[in-house]
Formats: C-alpha cells, structure tokens, sequence
C-alpha cells in the first residue's frame, strides 16, 4: 500500500495506519525505514498526536526509548547495531502491550520479530521534493 503525500497530508497515512493497528488491537511493532531527516520521528509525532496524546515526541537517537501514554513506545537503533539493541534488554519490550515504532530497524530486526512471532509493519518514508512516498507492507 503506497502513498504520496505532502507534508501536511501526513494525517492520511496515520489514519491508514491506525486502521491496520485496531485490527491487531494496537499490539504491533512498526518499522520505520527512511533516509535522514524523511519524516520517521515526525510520523510518530503526528500519530501520537493524534490518540489526542498530548506529550512531547523527540527522536529517542541518544536515550533509545521513549514511552508516551503508557502504550506507545518509541526506538532509536541508528546509533546501536542489533546485538547491542539486544544485550540492552530492548527486545524484551517489545512483549509489553502497545503500539512500537522502531526508527532504523533492520531487515535482520524483523525477522527476528517474525520468529518470536510478533505482529509487525514496515513503513518506509522517502522522500520526493516536498512531499513523502509512505509504503507500508505487512
């Protein structure tokens, strides 16, 4: 599913997006893939601002988690590689109910989450001129 959209239609594909996590009652691991500076942390930003979730989003590039309303976690694997992510103890998150969006994740991150028999969404952010091609696959 793919879609290409200006910055300020940015809603649309979170809305898409939250459709696919009540199916799966938003318990899901949504990979964001994208360039520097494609929109991966604004994505996040606008989803939780739009569960009327009123909390300052910041990338997680140095902390490596951030929690936000108690069900939605948020990673940073840019500055980790995945044995470090690891030995942090990080995957064992990924068990507690909610919604986690992981910035940087792998094709080796998810498949290790498709063993442990996780639900997982990729969605990839690049960018075009002044707007966003979002793909999501499941």
């Amino acid at each position: 599913m793919t879609f290409l959209l200006e910055l300020n239609e940015i809603d649309k594909i979170v809305k898409k997006l939250k459709e696919k996590l009540e199916v799966l009652d938003f318990n899901c691991v949504v990979i964001l893939r994208g360039d520097l500076a494609s929109g991966k942390t604004t994505f996040v930003k606008n989803f939780v601002k739009s569960l009327d979730v009123d909390e300052l989003v910041t990338s997680p590039t140095f902390s490596l988690q951030s929690i936000y309303s108690e069900n939605i976690f948020h990673y940073d694997v840019y500055n980790k590689t995945l044995e470090e992510f690891i030995s942090l103890g990080l995957l064992e998150e990924f068990e507690k109910e909610g919604v986690h969006f992981v910035e940087w994740g792998d094709e080796k991150l998810e498949e290790i989450l498709n063993s442990y028999g996780f639900n997982i969404i990729v969605l990839n952010i690049e960018k075009r001129d002044n707007k966003r091609l979002y793909t999501i696959n499941e």
